[in-house]
């Protein structure tokens, strides 16, 4: 949360040409509700099985640019199916950047906790070794522009295909 997963996506989609999707919005779309209210009448658990859900109805590698929400991969299960879908970014930044844009936003579910400063770092600790176990490549964009991080993934993207076409 927080690192420009849906900006980021938008931009890279737009330079790329390949169509914009955010799992949150498609649930949001599809429940009649709100994130935060989805968390609130029916807990994390069921949220957690609505991106599950969203994710085994798109076509693998059908080059579709993807956003998720960041708790997507505290489901086992999401990690191949993410994979299955393409180029698997993790974007990342530093505690303090991260708190620092969240904190604009007081509708994050995960976040209305005594000290949500805290409710980060132990969120980044545990999920941690699971965007490494899900993604393909990962960047910081803590001191990068949207169009410095959209630059770096495509390059990063474009130089992984040419590997594997030189195969």
């Amino acid at each position: 949360m927080g690192t420009g997963k849906s900006s980021l996506g938008r931009l890279i989609a737009k330079k790329t040409g390949r169509r914009f999707a955010d799992t949150d919005q498609m649930i949001v779309q599809s429940e009649g509700q709100e994130i935060s209210q989805i968390f609130k009448d029916h807990g994390e658990d069921y949220f957690r099985r609505l991106e599950t859900s969203v994710l085994r109805t798109l076509e693998p590698d059908g080059g579709l640019l993807l956003s998720t929400g960041g708790g997507i991969i505290t489901t086992p299960e999401n990690i191949p199916l993410l994979r299955e879908q393409g180029f698997v970014v993790w974007l990342q930044a530093d505690e303090e950047e991260i708190f620092k844009r969240v904190s604009r936003n007081s509708h994050r579910p995960l976040l209305q906790t005594e000290d949500p400063r805290k409710t980060i770092s132990d969120l980044l600790a545990k999920r941690r070794p699971l965007y490494q176990a899900a993604c393909h490549f990962s960047l910081d964009t803590t001191l990068l522009s949207h169009k410095q991080a959209a630059e770096a993934v495509i390059s990063e993207e474009i130089r992984r295909a040419s590997v594997q076409n030189k195969a």
